[in-house]
């Protein structure tokens, strides 16, 4: 395992749901500022793994946020550690905007306290750079899914945790604010020094993002590394059933290109056996 360096890390997590083991011996590392993909088919408890790094459901083994384990911390420390962005998460249709982001700022407000100016400029900030100063005044019920994906990072955004946990962060979007998102997160991450972590179904995006890859397949760990490593061919056709071809792109980052069986295929195809 890593050093005092590693941001996150987590020792021999098991996570049981209902009953049923969801997370069996997951053992990671994510150094500061980097940013962690996770990946794996649909059931390999990705989702769980980020609920459990944000200290939410029971669980055996170790989470440590900054060399302090989360497990146990009170909410408010724990939201200065780490802002979480859930794939679905309960909006309430009333509130506004700019309402729902400010409330990101909770863990720094005084019990019984307001907000001051700073946790609003804070807030009309990260609005404007995610594209939403527009809808800062319009209730959550009035917004289409992509906005209110987009709002949903926002909140976590203004929470300013040294940790971001993002799961499924494009899932609504259309490709043009997938892009946007990704390279707001990945600026905000260089430029202070963020730590993320996201579960991401889209391989071809998690490629072009994250520095290392984690993939899980039936609660467990398959593979770990750089996305070059985690990203082949073998692997894919192992634990997500596809056929793909995985080449080289820009900055030797891994393209997927995704090979349909049975279709006549051209000469310089690069899918062609």
């Amino acid at each position: 395992m890593s050093g005092p360096a590693s941001a996150i890390e987590v020792r021999d997590l098991h996570v049981e749901l209902d009953g049923r083991p969801v997370l069996s011996g997951v053992d990671l590392a994510v150094p500061a500022g980097a940013w962690l993909a996770v990946i794996g088919p649909n059931g390999a408890g990705k989702s769980t793994l980020l609920r459990a790094l944000a200290g939410l459901p029971a669980a055996r083994g170790e989470v440590l946020a900054g060399g302090v384990t989360v497990r146990g911390l009170p909410p408010r420390r724990r939201a200065r550690l780490l802002a979480y962005a859930p794939q679905d998460p309960v909006l309430p249709p009333d509130l506004t905007v700019f309402q729902y982001a400010l409330l990101g700022r909770t863990p720094y407000i005084p019990y019984l306290g307001r907000e001051t100016r700073q946790d609003a400029e804070i807030t009309a900030s990260v609005l404007e750079r995610l594209d939403l100063t527009g809808f800062a005044g319009r209730p959550l019920g009035h917004l289409s899914g992509g906005e209110r994906q987009r709002v949903v990072l926002a909140r976590a955004l203004v929470q300013r945790a040294p940790v971001l946990l993002l799961d499924e962060p494009t899932t609504a979007l259309d490709l043009g604010h997938q892009q946007q998102v990704l390279e707001l997160v990945d600026r905000l991450r260089l430029a202070d020094g963020l730590t993320v972590v996201t579960t991401i179904h889209d391989l071809g995006l998690a490629g072009q993002y994250a520095d290392s890859m984690l993939l899980l397949a039936a609660g467990r760990r398959v593979a770990a590394g750089p996305p070059a490593e985690v990203l082949t061919e073998p692997l894919i056709a192992r634990h997500f059933g596809a056929r793909v071809q995985v080449t080289p792109g820009p900055g030797g980052r891994a393209l997927v290109t995704l090979c349909r069986p049975g279709r006549p295929a051209p000469q310089e195809d690069p899918c062609r056996p």
